[in-house]
């Protein structure tokens, strides 16, 4: 169980999130929605301590995040591994390497460096490309990937840090979108395969009513919304997108990118050649 109580980021004198309560269960697919500047990424960044809170707590199975320094703060980072908009890979190293970069907490700095990778990491990092289609371009430099590739890759190099909790900040906003459905389908496996937490802000409606269980919608860093997709009614979008003297929200505006997948344990993970969404 992740548990944030009265969580608050200030920056200066504006308020990124505001006295945010939140618990998320193991194995949940949530999505968080709201407008750009809504606090979002800011959230997202909190949990995994990239930045740390202004006030407030953050808890995970009975023990405080926000507390965590030193080696204990890298762990739980590998434990809660973050996928970002703009992959952060290395173009220059092959993409085999680029997942094993994902051991870096476990294994330090130095056995990164020099590429010391035991048999059974090399062989946790092919397993983690072959689920995601990508085995035949293991030893590929990683800027010879299209955006939705690349995105995949670090998909896998989440995977290899043997994660509870996985958080996507925007994955799929700068890919096409057959490359947003590969991405989106690849997380929706990992966390019905694997029973792993998927935390996903998302820019688009669609995607976060076809792929999230549970739906978050923030509006000037505070929680106005928390429940299914089947919640997300006019007068809810219009309290997350909307502002004081705004058009009302057309939601049909938001739609047709996405189709509701009809995925089952074990579905598998899209590639190219096999879109388990068809």
């Amino acid at each position: 169980m992740l548990k944030l109580s009265a969580v608050t980021k200030m920056f200066g004198l504006s308020t990124a999130v505001n006295s945010i309560d939140l618990e998320i269960g193991k194995g949940q697919i949530v999505g968080v929605i709201g407008r750009s500047g809504a606090g979002k990424s800011t959230l997202l960044r909190i949990i995994n301590r990239l930045i740390d809170p202004s006030e407030g707590a953050i808890e995970f199975d009975g023990k405080t995040v926000s507390d965590l320094k030193g080696r204990e703060l890298r762990l739980w980072r590998a434990r809660c591994a973050m996928i970002f908009q703009q992959f952060n890979l290395v173009n220059r190293l092959d993409v085999l390497t680029n997942v094993l970069v994902g051991r870096v907490a476990t294994n330090g700095t130095l056995p990164i460096l020099f590429k010391q990778f035991s048999a059974a990491e090399r062989t946790m990092a092919a397993k983690a490309l072959d689920r995601l289609n990508l085995l035949p371009q293991a030893l590929q430099r990683a800027d010879t990937l299209s955006g939705g590739q690349q995105q995949r890759v670090a998909i896998a190099r989440a995977l290899v840090q043997m994660p509870d909790i996985v958080l996507a900040d925007e994955p799929i906003a700068s890919l096409d979108p057959h490359n947003a459905r590969l991405v989106m389908e690849a997380l929706k496996a990992i966390n019905r395969e694997d029973g792993i937490t998927v935390i996903c802000n998302l820019h688009t409606l669609d995607a976060a009513r076809s792929y999230c269980d549970r739906i978050i919608g923030l509006a000037k860093g505070s929680i106005v919304f928390d429940g299914g997709p089947e919640g997300l009614t006019s007068d809810v979008l219009q309290r997350i997108y909307g502002e004081d003297g705004a058009a009302p929200i057309d939601e049909s505006l938001t739609a047709g990118q996405f189709g509701r997948p009809a995925i089952g344990a074990g579905a598998g993970i899209a590639s190219e050649t096999n879109p388990v969404w068809a």
